[in-house]
């Protein structure tokens, strides 16, 4: 009896310790990463069970931007030029006595194109969030530079007090630029199509005021070299312009469009610029 007690114990014992055991085959699982994408392959291929493949992708983070944002140090390089609608017939221009530039045509001022440059440095250019990023207030401050490079088929000089302009036709110069440099404040309305993308796709549009600062004509020649006169040339002291800025990507334009002319008599010439900007 005490043998039949002990063989059913035993018995009962290996029977409770297969039902604990896990008998479940665990699943076999392949993954694979490409970029941002997950590949999850489940099953082995070999038995007749279900195989099935699972593709899930990670979205990357957005850039994210601050409320305000400063670019310093900004550099814009591109061209200088004016849109000439001064009348030459008139006694403004052409009286012997009073006239700005007696004698003188529209040839008289045409510019050399590639050497008559804008530079404009502005020390800051702050972008302030108005509209979830998309519509924001960009303004900042800096110095424009323009080099108006005459030709030199009529060689043209800035007489002073007054002001007149008059040909030099007894020398030969091989530099002869007009320099025109403000002190520029910009002020525009931002569109940012792609707000979440450090380097997205936009444009700007708005108004700057510039105080004219110093102004020169510098003149190179064999015979006197290198010449220098520093004086306002009857420039206009103030200077507003239409301004405006497109960013594709990586690249970003600007332009500016003076309001009214940059002398205050005589010659009728609207300067404008337009080039390439380099910021971050």
């Amino acid at each position: 009896m005490k043998r039949i007690v002990v063989f059913l114990t035993g018995i009962c014992f290996a029977l409770t310790v297969t039902a604990q055991t896990d008998t479940t085959q665990q699943e076999k699982t392949d993954t694979i990463r490409v970029g941002s994408m997950i590949i999850i392959k489940r099953g082995d291929g070999k038995s007749g069970g279900d195989n099935n493949i699972q593709i899930t992708t990670r979205r990357k983070s957005s850039y994210r931007r601050s409320n305000v944002s400063t670019n310093w140090f900004v550099l814009d390089i591109g061209v200088s030029r004016f849109d000439d609608n001064t009348d030459y017939t008139s006694a403004a221009v052409q009286n012997p006595t009073t006239g700005f530039a007696p004698g003188s045509n529209k040839d008289w001022f045409k510019l050399r194109n590639g050497k008559s440059i804008n530079v404009n440095i502005w020390l800051f250019l702050q972008e302030l969030n108005v509209v979830k990023h998309v519509v924001n207030l960009k303004y900042g401050l800096g110095v424009e530079l323009n080099n108006y490079h005459f030709r030199y088929k009529d060689n043209i000089i800035f007489e002073t007090q007054p002001t007149k302009v008059v040909l030099d036709p007894s020398t030969g110069y091989s530099k002869n630029k007009l320099a025109a440099d403000y002190l520029t404040a910009p002020l525009m309305l931002n569109f940012n199509f792609t707000p979440d993308r450090r380097h997205g796709f936009g444009f700007s549009a708005g108004v700057s005021a510039g105080y004219l600062y110093s102004a020169r004509q510098k003149t190179k020649s064999s015979a006197n070299g290198k010449e220098k006169v520093w004086d306002d040339f009857d420039l206009r002291p103030w200077k507003i312009s239409y301004i405006g800025e497109l960013q594709l990507g990586f690249v970003k334009l600007y332009g500016s469009f003076a309001t009214q002319s940059m002398f205050e008599k005589g010659l009728d010439m609207t300067p404008y610029n337009i080039g390439i900007r380099f910021s971050n």
